[in-house]
C-alpha cells in the first residue's frame, strides 16, 4: 500500500495552510494498493519530535473500504456522512490540528494509514491509545508519509 499527498511529497515541508501558521487544513492524500480484504481504513498523524514526547495531530477510522483519498480541510465533526469517525487529537479537539511546533529546528509529521479487515466498533472522540487497540489484530496493510514542518 502506498500513501502520497499532493501537496507535499515524502521528507519534504508541508505548505503552510496545513499548519496551524496557516489555514490548519487537512492536506489531501491518496492511497493505492490496497489489499481486496479491506473493510475499512483509519489514519493517525503524530509528531514522534515534540518537546514531551509524541504529539498526536489527528486520529481518524471507519474511512470506507471504497475510498482512495481523504478531501483537502476534512470538516472537524465526531461522525461524518459516510461513517468516517473522528477523534480528539493533543489539541484536544476533534479532527485534525495541524503541525505547529516550538521555533528550533524542524519537526517530522508521520501520516500513518491502517487498511483494517473490519470497522471498528469504538465510538467518535476516541484518542490514539483507543485506536491503536481497537485495531490489535485486524491490521492488513499499513503505509506512511512523512513531512516536515518548522517555525
Amino acid at each position: 500500500m502506498v500513501l502520497t499527498s499532493p501537496a507535499f511529497k515524502e521528507g519534504e515541508i508541508i505548505p503552510r495552510d496545513y499548519t496551524c501558521e496557516g489555514k490548519d487544513l487537512s492536506p489531501p492524500l491518496l492511497w493505492k494498493g490496497v489489499p481486496e480484504s479491506t473493510e475499512s481504513f483509519a489514519l493517525i498523524c503524530d509528531d514522534p519530535d515534540a518537546p514531551g514526547g509524541t504529539w498526536v495531530h489527528w486520529v481518524i477510522w471507519n474511512i470506507p473500504a471504497t475510498a482512495s483519498g481523504l478531501p483537502e480541510g476534512l470538516e472537524p465533526k465526531k461522525e461524518l456522512k459516510d461513517g468516517t469517525r473522528q477523534g480528539k487529537n493533543d489539541f484536544r479537539r476533534i479532527g485534525y490540528g495541524g503541525p505547529c511546533p516550538p521555533p528550533g529546528p524542524a519537526h517530522r509529521y508521520f501520516f500513518k494509514l491502517y487498511a483494517l479487515d473490519r470497522k471498528l466498533e469504538l465510538r467518535a472522540g476516541a484518542t490514539k491509545p483507543e485506536l491503536l487497540k481497537a485495531m490489535q489484530g485486524h491490521i492488513l496493510a499499513e503505509a506512511h508519509l512523512m513531512g516536515k514542518y518548522k517555525r
